[in-house]
């Protein structure tokens, strides 16, 4: 226990007065507990992260679903409009047509996007790693003097 009664808290007089090995073992032990910590944050954050992303992907499928229903009906009308105008076969070949462009144009804006998309990134444990070092390296200058 310390000076201050606080058993976790060592001012820099009391540890000037223990020997090197048990301040290496204590430092080991701290750089330990703190790595373990990082990696539990990383881990519930990306936990956290892929769960939503679950959900999302439920919901994004279902709208394909209904989507691709919807384009069905919508195609087997534009078919039999353009059938009074012209032979039947010759109306399906060019909705065929104008869906296959459409399908060219989102398959190369989509793959352009994928490559865009930056990979997920725990960023809070990031950030507190960041916070971690910045924080270890003040109080070496501070037992530094």
């Amino acid at each position: 226990m310390s000076a201050t009664g606080d058993p976790g808290f060592e001012t820099g007089d009391d540890l000037r007065e223990r020997p090197l090995g048990e301040l290496l073992r204590m430092l080991s032990q701290e750089t330990t507990t703190l790595v373990k910590q990082e990696l539990d944050l990383a881990k519930a954050e990306v936990q956290q992260k892929g769960k939503q992303a679950g959900v999302g992907a439920g919901f994004l499928g279902g709208a394909g679903v209904a989507a691709l229903l919807a384009l069905g009906a919508l195609t087997a009308c534009i078919i039999l409009a353009l059938a009074n105008v012209m032979p039947d076969w010759l109306a399906a070949l060019i909705v065929a047509a104008l869906w296959g462009a459409v399908a060219a144009v989102l398959g190369l804006r989509g793959r352009d996007k994928v490559k865009d998309a930056a990979p997920p990134v725990p960023e809070q444990t990031a950030e507190t790693i960041k916070e971690d070092v910045e924080w270890a390296k003040a109080r070496m200058k501070s037992d530094n003097r």
